[in-house]
């Protein structure tokens, strides 16, 4: 059966999900706020307006003395709006390309990234992962210094202060993670072809998932309080599963006790993996806080 948003288009159904997102999260919306985001004459944001609150069983009303719309009383969404997405508009704007709104909305702090990758050396590495192609690098490591190899590229990874790509490294025959600020200069290899063996289906630990269990760390005298920040479920274990290429980051992260015995100490310290086990054979393990492998 259809419903009214059914027969609206595209574009305009973006419209009325900002009409919506603005009056239930900043608390009013008007005219003005639709014409200057999408640059529409003022007679379509009137119709949009009317439409939204049509569809939406009149979930706005005219405030006359701001000449705005303001949510009612018993507002009910009908467009869904993911969490993530909602505090990252929020605390930084919306809008692609050259002329999207890119201030906060309300006031906000989030913190800075270590460092950005140059677009240029950046946008060949994300061209080669999209068209399956290989690309040439020149790469600074703590271990070796500067070098220049090829890599067949396939996904991105942040561990939460920096990017990296994963990639099959032809100078080493291994797949690795490189961040991606270490990147002096990259070439895509227009007509270069991935060979067998260096695609993800064969990144052992990028197609491996572990299940790890997180709970409020022994040391906690108030672990309803961690399930709170954590969204744990009634039994307090949150259980998540990650990529074993990742899981290491993941857990550095999260400052997460990875220890047998939970011993690690510290106010940033809040959960305790319980089943540690599950790291066995995970590369990225020695990333984990705590953990000791009996390898």
């Amino acid at each position: 059966m259809q419903t009214p948003l059914d027969r609206v288009s595209h574009t305009q159904k973006e419209r009325l999900a900002y009409i919506e997102f603005r009056a239930y999260f900043l608390g009013e919306i008007s005219r003005a706020d639709i014409i200057k985001r999408f640059g529409i004459a003022t007679a379509a944001a009137t119709r949009d307006l009317a439409m939204y609150r049509s569809i939406s069983d009149g979930n706005v009303e005219l405030d006359p003395r701001s000449k705005c719309y303001v949510p009612v009383r018993d507002f009910r969404l009908i467009f869904e709006h993911p969490v993530d997405r909602v505090l990252s508009a929020l605390s930084q704007g919306f809008g692609e390309g050259i002329s999207g709104q890119t201030r906060p909305l309300i006031p906000s702090e989030i913190p800075r990234p270590l460092h950005y990758p140059d677009v240029s050396v950046f946008a060949p590495i994300t061209q080669a992962i999209y068209r399956k192609k290989v690309v040439r690098i020149a790469y600074h490591s703590f271990s070796s210094g500067r070098s220049e190899r090829d890599i067949v590229p396939f996904a991105l990874a942040n561990n939460g202060l920096r990017w990296h790509v994963r990639a099959f490294d032809r100078k080493r025959s291994q797949f690795i993670d490189f961040v991606l600020t270490r990147v002096e200069a990259s070439e895509l290899l227009s007509g270069s072809q991935v060979e067998e063996g260096e695609d993800a289906s064969c990144d052992i630990q990028w197609s491996r998932i572990v299940e790890l269990e997180l709970v409020p760390h022994p040391k906690e005298k108030h672990h309803e309080i961690v399930a709170m920040d954590y969204g744990m479920p009634g039994d307090r274990v949150l259980k998540t599963r990650v990529r074993a290429a990742l899981a290491g980051y993941f857990l550095r992260q999260w400052s997460v006790d990875c220890s047998a015995d939970h011993s690690l100490e510290g106010p940033e310290i809040r959960l305790w993996l319980r089943n540690p086990l599950a790291l066995y054979g995970v590369d990225s393990a020695s990333l984990a806080p705590g953990y000791q492998s009996d390898r």
